[in-house]
């Protein structure tokens, strides 16, 4: 399969250098940012630009789900963590293409531009504002993972205008996804989250490769409803009870033994720990069971690797965060196992639990993880190996 171009293909010295990050950190109501994790994880690609000698590194990014230019989504202050994290002065300008005045590179090593958010022809892949991203620099480098899934001007649309290849960060993710081809088994998966709809297709793409998946989030409730079980008032998806019926049979799938459940998400008086077959009428399940976690940890303990993707329970609320929070410790500390955490919610609380550095990998991205853990191709790498710049 043709690889996309890495930095080592260009000539960097003397290059003005546009690159795209994901610095989509999370901030909060002040707009401080409260997490760098994504920040730091871009540092490689950064201090090899400035070794290879480009005069000038021009940092593209989004930041949150803007609608009105809101000042929260400035990135204003990703450019003083971006000096803080490299000790160098990061030049903010005031927009992602359009500037009375552009600095020099004398005057400026690192220019952070503008949220490309606050510009609708970014979602909208425009081909005119890619050009005008194009035309800021002379090498184009996306080092973005998490949005490489994405039809945005930014890493679409902006490969045909501009030589260009991939950081050292989505080169990272995109070989440790590749390693998941051939796997050590035992190969285990940890898959969670609301919506059956949503995870089926990683679900069907992972049944034909993993030894064990061990399923947990709202959408077991939709196997135990194919089950003809009682779920009281549990989310489930009706119009896969069928696919959950199909599926269930599957010597490969473990589905909890046992369930929390409360009667009410965020404010609860009442929580249960129970068999999840005569679940009563006026409760909810929210999170997994001892008994569950137990068998779980015995199933991981006897994996080589592993992958998770979406957390086990309602993980807004601390108290049903416990199945997730427990397993994720269990694995930071089993250093036999390879993890690899596929970004998204789960990534974003083995961070707060600060053990995001004790796994083989935690990914940055977590729609783009799920994307190649379906067996699917990132739109934005395959733009790149197709672009008519890059053609020699």
């Amino acid at each position: 399969m043709q690889k996309p171009l890495t930095i080592k293909d260009f000539k960097i010295k003397g290059k003005k250098i546009l690159l795209r990050t994901d610095y989509n950190v999370p901030i909060n109501q002040k707009g401080d940012i409260t997490d760098d994790f994504r920040i730091k994880a871009s540092l490689p690609t950064i201090k090899l630009l400035i070794k290879e000698g480009a005069t000038q590194i021009i940092i593209a990014t989004h930041l949150g789900r803007p609608k009105n230019k809101e000042e929260i989504y400035t990135t204003n202050k990703i450019a003083k963590r971006i000096y803080k994290l490299t000790g160098r002065k990061t030049t903010k300008v005031d927009d992602s293409v359009d500037f009375d005045e552009f600095p020099t590179p004398r005057e400026a090593k690192i220019v952070l531009l503008e949220n490309l958010r606050f510009r609708e022809e970014e979602k909208l892949n425009d081909k005119e504002y890619a050009k005008k991203l194009a035309k800021l620099a002379d090498i184009y480098i996306n080092d973005a993972f998490g949005v490489s899934h994405r039809e945005h001007a930014s890493v679409h649309a902006i490969t045909k205008y501009i030589p260009g290849g991939i950081g050292l960060l989505v080169e990272k993710e995109l070989n440790i996804f590749k390693e998941l081809e051939k796997p050590e088994k035992p190969f285990t998966a940890i898959i969670g989250g609301s919506k059956l709809e949503t995870k089926l297709p990683l679900i069907m793409n992972l049944i034909h490769k993993v030894d064990h998946l061990l399923l947990g989030g709202a959408m077991i409730f939709t196997f135990y409803k194919a089950k003809g079980y009682s779920i009281g008032k549990s989310m489930y998806d009706k119009k896969y009870v069928m696919n959950a019926k199909l599926l269930g049979n599957n010597e490969k799938i473990t589905l909890p033994k046992d369930v929390v459940v409360a009667d009410d998400k965020d404010n609860p008086s009442t929580i249960i720990t129970m068999q999840p077959k005569n679940i009563p009428s006026y409760l909810t399940g929210l999170d997994l069971g001892k008994e569950t976690i137990e068998e779980f940890k015995k199933i991981l303990g006897n994996s080589k690797t592993m992958i998770w993707n979406g957390p086990l329970g309602y993980y807004e609320n601390p108290e049903f965060l416990k199945a997730t929070k427990k397993i994720l410790q269990y694995l930071a500390n089993r250093k036999d196992i390879k993890t690899i955490i596929g970004g998204g919610d789960t990534a974003s609380i083995a961070e707060q639990l600060k053990i995001q550095n004790e796994f083989y990998h935690v990914s940055t991205g977590g729609g783009a993880s799920l994307t190649l853990m379906e067996g699917k191709q990132l739109t934005a790498i395959q733009a790149l190996i197709k672009s008519p710049k890059n053609k020699k």
